[in-house]
C-alpha cells in the first residue's frame, strides 16, 4: 500500500458552515474522501459538485465513515445530532471516532466521552479557533484533548485540517478549557 492510499480515510464532516466548508476542503485537498452533512438543503450537494459526497441523513454519514467531524455551533447543537433528531450515536460504527470542534462547557465535554465509550466510539475534544480563511487553508489551531486511541484512529486527519494541533491531555475537556482561555485572554467573551 502506498503512503498515499494509507493516508486516505472516509471523514464525515458534520455542519458546512465558514468553518465546515473550509475543513471539509482541507480534508478533500489532502486526499480523503469527505463525506458532508448539512441541515440547510443543497448545500451538501453543492458540497458534492467539487467532489466530495454528499449524504441526505447523518446515519448514511456514520456508516460510510471512521472519522466524523462535527463542526456545529454550540453543545446544543452537538447533543442534537447525537442522541436527538440526528440520532448519530446510534449509528456511529463502533470503533470510529467523532471529532466535536465546537466550544462547549469542558465537564459537559467529558460528560460526552463517557456516553460515546459506553457505545464503543471514541472521542476527541478538539475546538478549533483561526477563521474561515484558516480553516479552507488547513492551517487552524486546534485544542485537542482524549484517549490515545482516539488520536490514532484520527490518524492523518487532524494534520489534514490543522496548521497546529495542541494536544492537552488524555481526557476530554482539556481541549475545551484552554480554548476558553484563550478567549479570556484576547479578551474574547
Amino acid at each position: 500500500m502506498s503512503h498515499h492510499e494509507q493516508a486516505a480515510r472516509d471523514v464525515g464532516v458534520i455542519g458546512l458552515g465558514a468553518m465546515g466548508a473550509g475543513i471539509a476542503q482541507s480534508l478533500r485537498r489532502a486526499g480523503h474522501r469527505v463525506h458532508a452533512y448539512d441541515i440547510r438543503p443543497g448545500v451538501a450537494a453543492a458540497f458534492a459538485e467539487q467532489g466530495g459526497v454528499a449524504c441526505d441523513t447523518l446515519a448514511a454519514l456514520a456508516a460510510a465513515c471512521d472519522v466524523v467531524v462535527s463542526v456545529v455551533v454550540n453543545a446544543q447543537q452537538t447533543e442534537s445530532v447525537l442522541f436527538g433528531d440526528g440520532d448519530l450515536a446510534a449509528a456511529l460504527r463502533p470503533g470510529s471516532v467523532f471529532v466535536m470542534c465546537s466550544t462547549v462547557d469542558p465537564s459537559w465535554s467529558s460528560a460526552l466521552e463517557a456516553r460515546l465509550a459506553a457505545l464503543g466510539v471514541l472521542y476527541l475534544d478538539a475546538p478549533i479557533s483561526g477563521g474561515a480563511a484558516k480553516a479552507a487553508a488547513g492551517e487552524m489551531t486546534m485544542m485537542t484533548a482524549g484517549a490515545p486511541a482516539a488520536y490514532a484512529a484520527c490518524g492523518p486527519v487532524l494534520d489534514a485540517m490543522a496548521g497546529k494541533v495542541y494536544r492537552l491531555g488524555d481526557r476530554a475537556g482539556a481541549g475545551s478549557k484552554v480554548k476558553i482561555i484563550n478567549q479570556l485572554l484576547a479578551g474574547v467573551h
